[in-house]
């Protein structure tokens, strides 16, 4: 089940080395004289058999930042011959890779880990381990899949929540209802969506997929701003729903749902958009009419208002395991950026 650690280093150093090779053109690597066109690809089938992987394999692995894609035509993604090579010239190909892509549930996972399942599960609701995916049963209830090599590791990081008494925080949150399994879920699944492009209009849309409407709307006011993040959002490469069941279901799960995420986000958001705007505008009528922009609609007028969300002195960061908090806006800066998101204590009026 473990992987070779000599797999794992030699993947990863490569792919730092590329620092992102995968939303890089095509041609920047040729030899002069060699145009785009010409550089040797492959589609994304022909890659999935070369590895020895299945599709929804492929694509975890492309969503991990295992293996490096460029898009084709159509955004398609295609795969380098060069970066196939090097997949099959790691010493485990080609179990170490699909290895690393292994997903296991509840049952399986917590026999990896020697465990029950009822102690997998309180786990996995306190956010000790992350689902990277999910789907719908016959009763159209969510089963969360989990990485077995990051089990693993889990294992090794934190012997001692594998037996003995649960920590009383820990206790605490479970026993008021907690569950953390879909906040983390959205967390990686923004984080991985982030590293795959540096468009700053793009990495606001990414950020902007986690805020409902109402929302989204006191965030970023200018309806054609909404169009362009709605219009610019990078497209998910893994975890694409296909019935309408799971499309539903993945557009309640990706909507912060808790009051300090939603003002993380929301934070985000912010910054990002002070990024991109100084990038480059977002279009309107009449800047470039091959664009053919339309406003979103004025959710607000549409929707119930935003929850009033009460303000935590120790907001926990969607990414942070329970217990650990981020340091937060603080300052004249911080304020006037509160300020900006509406956000107000109760006894400000």
């Amino acid at each position: 089940m473990t992987v070779k650690e000599a797999v794992r280093v030699r993947t990863e150093s490569a792919y730092e080395v590329r620092g992102g090779d995968e939303s890089r053109d095509e041609g920047e690597h040729t030899s002069p004289g060699t145009s785009a066109a010409t550089a040797a690809t492959v589609a994304a089938g022909r890659a999935v058999q070369e590895l020895g992987l299945r599709r929804s394999e492929f694509e975890l692995a492309v969503h991990l930042g295992l293996i490096a894609v460029t898009a084709g035509p159509g955004g398609r993604p295609r795969v380098h011959e060069r970066e196939i090579a090097r997949l099959r010239e790691d010493p485990g190909f080609p179990d170490g890779l699909a290895e690393r892509v292994r997903t296991v549930g509840t049952a399986e996972g917590a026999a990896l880990l020697g465990i029950v399942p009822a102690r997998f599960t309180r786990l996995a609701r306190a956010g000790c381990v992350s689902p990277v995916t999910f789907y719908l049963n016959r009763y159209r209830a969510v089963v969360w899949l989990y990485l077995a090599d990051e089990l693993a590791s889990f294992a090794v990081r934190e012997p001692e929540l594998l037996a003995g008494r649960t920590p009383l925080g820990m206790r605490t949150m479970l026993e008021a209802g907690g569950d953390r399994r879909p906040r983390n879920w959205r967390t990686q699944r923004i984080d991985r969506l982030l590293k795959r492009t540096a468009d700053p209009w793009a990495r606001a849309a990414v950020e902007a997929s986690a805020l409902d409407s109402a929302h989204l709307a006191e965030v970023v006011e200018d309806p054609y701003e909404r169009a362009y993040l709605a219009r610019v959002r990078p497209e998910p490469v893994f975890g694409r729903p296909g019935s309408v069941a799971a499309r539903e279901t993945m557009g309640e799960l990706m909507l912060a749902d808790d009051p300090d995420e939603i003002l993380w986000r929301r934070i985000n958001l912010t910054l990002g958009l002070d990024l991109a705007r100084e990038e480059r505008p977002a279009p309107h009528p009449g800047d470039d009419p091959g664009a053919r922009m339309t406003p979103a609609p004025d959710s607000t007028s549409r929707v119930a208002p935003p929850r009033t969300l009460p303000v935590a002195e120790k907001a926990p960061s969607p990414s942070s395991p329970a217990g650990e908090t981020p340091s937060g806006p603080r300052g004249p800066g911080g304020k006037r950026l509160l300020a900006r998101l509406g956000w107000r204590r109760p006894s400000d009026g």
